[in-house]
């Protein structure tokens, strides 16, 4: 993935991060607004409807069972100075109880009635009043209205009655209207989270889906990537015209095994090989020719050479070499004698050679069993010498040496 494909895949996650946020704190919003509405209708009804009832009834009960034993002071039953004090307490007590219910919001609707309840309390305080002002002498009891009292005390208790039944009346239609508000929030906000929730689901979705696109496209190209990487480190390490190991793959490979066979002190072969008279077959039959035949003896040893350790490399022009581990010699010599027999049964014709009617070739062998006094350039020179041993010995065969290291060769029986 590119500079520029990375920021778009950081774009987007940040989209559905930015998406989510704000549909978070919508929400919180929304939650908030509508708590707050809650709160304030239920605060209005509480405290528009049950304190007024609760300051009216407050009223009532200070006529009945205080103002209205006034009567009491004409038959001496309690004494003036207590009746004259608890008329006085009471209506002081009812002019703050009903200053203060006046205090509560009030609608238009109410306002007059609630002007006309107020005008009755004066006038029923000011008779209690004036009751309380003529018990300052003992001489003019006689002469007070008491048997008023009852009927002032009705009077006022039926106007304030309604004014109650009206504030529970309303008490009643605010609860109402507050479950309305409350049950069309609730909606509200269910209908707005499902919106939200729905529209962050399909824009993540799509979001996701872009994102998932493109990553199936970055896995597609990294395989790609990883299959024209390994086409290009295979080609760096193949031959082009014969597809074996090149000289470069040769001096990776050849050091790491050299190495492991001497930690394992295992044996270790290489093979030199060169084509009879091969410059003479290109000049006998061109270079098309010859590279036809180099493929040919190159699948030979692809077919005989099939093991995991074994490596055969085109060093250059007609020679090539092959590294075996793990071989002991007599395996060794086995080989090296099919691929002698298998290059002369391909039976390319070769009538410029010296030593046959066909194409041959000559091998140089070395082996040994690898230990610390095994040097990796004596391997190759031995191989070497051996494959000049081989034409100096009339071509078309293998020469083989394991005199390599101070390492004790194994005699053949000892292999058998």
């Amino acid at each position: 993935m590119n500079f520029i494909d990375t920021l778009k895949l950081r774009s987007k996650l940040f989209s559905i991060f930015i998406i989510l946020s704000i549909s978070l704190l919508l929400i919180g919003i929304m939650g908030a607004i509508n708590i707050n509405s809650m709160k304030k209708k239920f605060d209005a009804l509480y405290f528009g409807s049950f304190v007024p009832v609760n300051e009216l009834n407050i009223i009532l009960q200070t006529y009945h069972d205080n103002l209205g034993t006034a009567y009491k002071a004409k038959e001496m039953k309690i004494p003036l100075d207590e009746i004259r004090s608890e008329i006085k307490l009471s209506v002081e007590r009812i002019e703050n109880e009903w200053k203060s219910y006046k205090s509560h919001f009030k609608r238009d609707e109410e306002i007059a009635y609630v002007e006309y309840v107020s005008g009755e309390i004066k006038n029923t305080n000011d008779f209690f009043l004036n009751i309380y002002t003529a018990l300052d002498s003992a001489d003019d009891i006689k002469n007070l209205p008491f048997d008023k009292i009852e009927k002032r005390v009705t009077d006022v208790h039926k106007v304030i009655k309604k004014l109650i039944n009206y504030e529970i009346d309303l008490a009643k239609y605010e609860r109402k209207n507050f479950l309305l508000i409350y049950d069309s929030s609730l909606y509200k906000i269910g209908t707005f989270l499902l919106i939200i929730i729905f529209g962050v689901m399909v824009i993540s979705y799509y979001v996701l889906k872009s994102i998932q696109s493109d990553q199936n496209a970055l896995e597609i190209a990294s395989k790609k990537l990883k299959i024209a990487n390994k086409r290009l480190e295979s080609a760096s390490y193949t031959d082009s015209l014969t597809s074996l190991h090149n000289r470069r793959y040769f001096n990776m490979v050849y050091e790491r095994e050299i190495k492991r066979a001497k930690r394992n002190y295992t044996y270790i072969t290489f093979m030199m090989l060169d084509i009879d008279y091969f410059k003479q077959y290109n000049d006998t039959y061109g270079h098309v020719k010859g590279d036809v035949a180099l493929k040919s003896v190159a699948s030979v040893f692809k077919e005989l050479l099939k093991r995991p350790g074994d490596f055969v490399f085109r060093l250059g022009g007609e020679e090539f070499g092959i590294l075996l581990t793990d071989t002991s010699e007599v395996n060794t010599i086995t080989t090296a004698q099919n691929i002698c027999n298998a290059v002369k049964e391909l039976k390319i014709e070769h009538e410029a050679s010296k030593i046959d009617t066909f194409l041959t070739i000559s091998i140089g062998v070395a082996c040994c069993v690898a230990d610390s006094a095994l040097d990796e350039e004596v391997l190759i020179n031995k191989a070497d010498e051996m494959l000049y041993s081989a034409k100096e010995g009339g071509r078309n065969r293998y020469s083989v040496t394991t005199h390599v290291s101070v390492a004790t060769p194994l005699k053949l029986e000892e292999i058998a």
